[in-house]
């Protein structure tokens, strides 16, 4: 084996990391509670870098946890700079709603992310990449489609290092302290959980049961985590608000509630 060679094989072993510092300031500076200065982000040049230096980088290189890490800010990057390329601020699904009389899949097959050296859709970070490399089904919990219906966008990049500790402190905050989202009802022996939980239930196990035996993990004892764990329970979807992720911005309420044919789920 020749020394280039041999480098390559030992970077992940080196522990190697890509660089989120400049995403993480801006995120620590325009995200509160989960909601987004757009303008902010807009204005930016460092962010204008940060999304130059994704298109150079080599995830390919790096450690499991640092590759997990990389596209999760990708996809949560590029949301935002979706947002703000179409001037969007009511809601992300009037981003290519229809073209004439031929209607769009909606701004998720927009090829707009320039990572890895190639231009990706959103579905592709999200399904191709994330979902089916990394079989990691709490990353629904890092990743936000710019929704108030969505996990809220946390105000720290993703890393390597910390990656395990940020997806359970982002599934402890959704799970536990959105009870509009998810809550577990004892008297009625009924789940209610974000739609989320429902399209993906494939990723949480496929089934009843092992969904109620995977959110029984963030419960602490008793009757709720009992019941979770037991799988006797009627399983039910709270409402999801399309409404933007913008600082200032009041819900809209049910009205941009998922619609199955609208392509988001490919």
């Amino acid at each position: 084996m020749d020394l280039s060679a041999l480098a390559l094989a030992l970077l992940p072993a080196a522990g190697v990391a890509f660089d989120h510092s400049a995403f993480d300031s801006l995120l620590r500076a325009h995200v509160a509670g989960g909601l987004v200065d757009y303008d902010a982000f807009a204005r930016s040049r460092e962010f204008r870098t940060y999304l130059d230096r994704l298109a150079g980088a080599e995830p390919e290189l790096l450690p499991d946890k640092e590759r997990l890490a990389f596209w999760a800010n990708v996809y949560n990057a590029y949301t935002i700079e979706q947002v703000n390329a179409h001037h969007e601020r009511a809601s992300i699904r009037n981003i290519r709603k229809a073209l004439g009389l031929f209607p769009l899949k909606g701004p998720w097959s927009e090829r707009m992310v320039r990572a890895a050296g190639g231009t990706l859709t959103l579905d592709e970070v999200e399904h191709d990449i994330l979902r089916r490399r990394f079989r990691e089904p709490r990353v629904h919990f890092a990743l936000v489609c710019a929704a108030l219906g969505c996990p809220p966008l946390r105000s720290e990049a993703y890393t390597g290092a910390r990656i395990d500790e940020q997806l359970d402190d982002q599934a402890r905050v959704f799970l536990l302290r959105t009870p509009a989202k998810n809550r577990v009802d004892v008297a009625t022996r009924t789940v209610w959980v974000s739609p989320i939980l429902i399209w993906y239930e494939e990723d949480f196990g496929g089934t009843r049961e092992a969904l109620g035996q995977f959110l029984a993990r963030y419960w602490s004892e008793g009757p709720e985590r009992v019941l979770l764990l037991s799988g006797r329970f009627r399983l039910r979807e709270t409402a999801y608000d399309w409404a933007l992720n913008v600082v200032g911005k009041a819900s809209l309420g049910d009205d941009l509630r998922h619609d199955p044919r609208d392509g988001r789920l490919q």
